[in-house]
């Protein structure tokens, strides 16, 4: 299962999703959830789902890195469509046992939930897929820059942000060698009730707080080392332009985002 975990992880290459800007993939995500969380109709769902395959398709990531992402959170998936199956009042699909609790409109609104939940996830997943923890970092701080003028540590925030989401493949890996040394020792976390379980977790999350603060503590050296002392008069090695590509994608999520808008206002 730890395995299965890819949030974090980048996959290098030479596509055009791969070339665009930091800045618009991160805006092209906003603007797809947006789109996403706007949907009703099959009609909308089907346009968010082919812009989704285009963007896969054209970024080249494999198929089954994103389904391998999925993988963690199947259980939070299956547990809100039970839960909008069975709790969404409406018409009842017949008058017998447990299918007079379900309803046509329950079945609906779990289906779209687990659609959005899937499509939301694979969304966001490709934008680390094919962005650089570098490149994202200093995406983030060039939109964040008019907050500047608030006096908010906008550089600070976004390499705190970029340095946690390069570092979960990282504690991943830690993790399962931790518990593959723990099984050595004739640790069992698979057998017991959820408490027996929770309790064998004892002996992973104390080392792991302990590797964890040792390499946070390697990195703050490593960076006082280099000099670093903030975002204050730094450069970076590529400075961010936008290209033609970039507005052109823009404009298509931002037709997207309305046109989806549009439609719902239109009960269409």
């Amino acid at each position: 299962m730890l395995k299965d975990i890819t949030l974090g992880q980048f996959f290098p290459g030479n596509t055009i999703v791969h070339r665009l800007d930091p800045r618009t993939k991160l805006l092209c995500v906003i603007l797809y959830i947006v789109a996403l969380f706007n949907a009703k109709s099959v009609l909308t769902y089907a346009l968010v789902a082919a812009v989704l395959l285009v963007c896969i398709l054209t970024s080249k990531v494999h198929y089954k890195a994103l389904t391998r992402g999925l993988k963690p959170v199947y259980i939070i998936v299956a547990f809100t469509a039970i839960m909008n199956l069975f709790f969404t009042g409406g018409t009842p699909v017949a008058d017998v046992w447990l299918l007079r609790h379900i309803t046509f409109e329950g079945i609906r609104s779990a289906i779209a939930m687990v659609l959005r939940i899937i499509m939301l996830i694979m969304g966001t997943f490709l934008l680390t897929y094919t962005t650089s923890p570098i490149s994202l970092t200093d995406g983030l701080e060039r939109l964040l820059s008019p907050l500047k003028k608030l006096k908010l540590p906008i550089h600070e925030l976004a390499m705190m942000m970029s340095i946690a989401l390069r570092f979960i493949p990282t504690l991943i890996e830690e993790t399962d060698k931790i518990m593959s040394a723990q099984k050595a020792r004739g640790a069992d976390f698979e057998s017991g009730n959820i408490f027996q379980r929770a309790k064998a977790l004892v002996p992973i999350l104390v080392p792991l707080f302990i590797s964890a603060f040792r390499r946070a503590d390697e990195l703050a050296t490593a960076m006082e080392c280099r000099c670093y002392h903030g975002g204050e008069g730094r450069t970076t090695l590529h400075v961010l332009r936008y290209q033609t590509a970039d507005y052109l994608v823009l404009l298509a999520f931002l037709a997207l985002a309305v046109g989806i808008i549009v439609l719902k206002h239109l009960g269409l």
